[in-house]
């Protein structure tokens, strides 16, 4: 089957699986600050907020009105995904139905209300799963078990207070403060300042993954798996401004070999659709519910036998439950 014909088929299974989404209507003023945004990005490098730097030169705009509708948002993002950073030749651009997916997912985070946190204040992140250990026992042969990953974190949102984790009942306080804030470790305040361009927001993404895990690093994750390990931490362990968010899911859009999974179960149970990515025997599985498109969680499925486990085992699974922002660490959401 030839790409134009396999991505019609992706098109017309991502109309079955991605039921049309009713979103609020955003705000009149909300509406005009975007359109007076989005001209002045026609014809200058990638947009940007706060003090980060824009890595790489921008995409072309050659579709750029058509973002303001669903079904120009996806042709959009389709166009866009064919430029950019320089990925393997033999890995695909992401699926269509892939990118439709991301583009409903960052159009309902969009529509959704600023979360209220104060610069002494906290974000709150709650989540619940799982992973898989490995351990040798005394036949010298290993034996798998599976850890707990539930956890309440409070994050400091302008980064100058300590990190507050909660396991089994047991607070432990991080060392030190995330200060600034980074992708590795990230604050509301570093998360607000990301480039809202989704290629300028890649290619920063990018840049880190490259230093870490490209040519000469020694690692096997490879930059674009790297990127969207990076995208999916940043979506399912902080919270962040809704249009940070949908940046980051039009970033991901524009990740070769992403595709779609027509249905999924997170850490607490709950059915979805997922964007995936495959990478050395495992499937990276992100998992949102289907009728508001929000993420539920991630997991990790192998694709092959292996010491963790048999093809198809989930190896780890981890549901995002509440995210939100409190005046104080310790404090939860209702």
């Amino acid at each position: 089957m030839n790409r134009e014909r396999q991505e019609r088929v992706e098109i017309e299974e991502a109309s079955e699986v991605l039921p049309a989404v009713s979103f609020p209507e955003l705000d009149p003023e909300r509406v005009r600050v975007r359109r007076h945004h989005l001209l002045n990005e026609i014809g200058r490098p990638s947009g940007r907020r706060g003090v980060t730097a824009v890595l790489r030169p921008g995409r072309p705009m050659a579709v750029a009105w058509a973002t303001f509708t669903a079904a120009g948002a996806t042709a959009a993002a389709l166009t866009f995904g064919l430029s950019g950073a320089q990925s393997r030749p033999d890995v695909p651009p992401a699926s269509a139905a892939s990118v439709r997916l991301l583009e409903k997912a960052a159009l309902a985070a969009d529509a959704r209300p600023l979360p209220k946190a104060p610069p002494q204040g906290y974000t709150y992140v709650r989540t619940i799963g799982h992973s898989t250990a490995l351990s040798e026992n005394q036949d010298g042969r290993m034996d798998r078990e599976r850890t707990s990953q539930n956890l309440e974190q409070w994050t400091s949102v302008d980064g100058s207070g300590r990190t507050l984790e909660r396991k089994g009942g047991e607070d432990t306080l991080i060392p030190e403060s995330p200060g600034k804030g980074s992708l590795n470790a990230p604050t509301f305040e570093f998360l607000a300042g990301l480039p809202t361009d989704s290629r300028a927001l890649l290619d920063m993404i990018r840049e880190d993954a490259e230093r870490n895990h490209g040519s000469g690093s020694g690692s096997t994750t490879g930059p674009d798996q790297q990127a969207f390990v990076t995208i999916g931490d940043l979506l399912r362990g902080s919270a962040a401004p809704p249009d940070t968010v949908a940046a980051l899911y039009r970033a991901a859009a524009l990740i070769p070999g992403v595709f779609t999974v027509p249905e999924a179960v997170d850490a607490a149970g709950r059915t979805g659709v997922a964007v995936a990515r495959n990478h050395d025997g495992e499937r990276t599985e992100w998992i949102f519910d289907r009728s508001t498109m929000r993420l539920l969680g991630e997991r990790t499925v192998l694709l092959e036998d292996n010491a963790w486990g048999e093809a198809g085992d989930t190896v780890t699974s981890i549901a995002v439950m509440k995210t939100g922002a409190v005046d104080k660490a310790g404090h939860t959401l209702q």
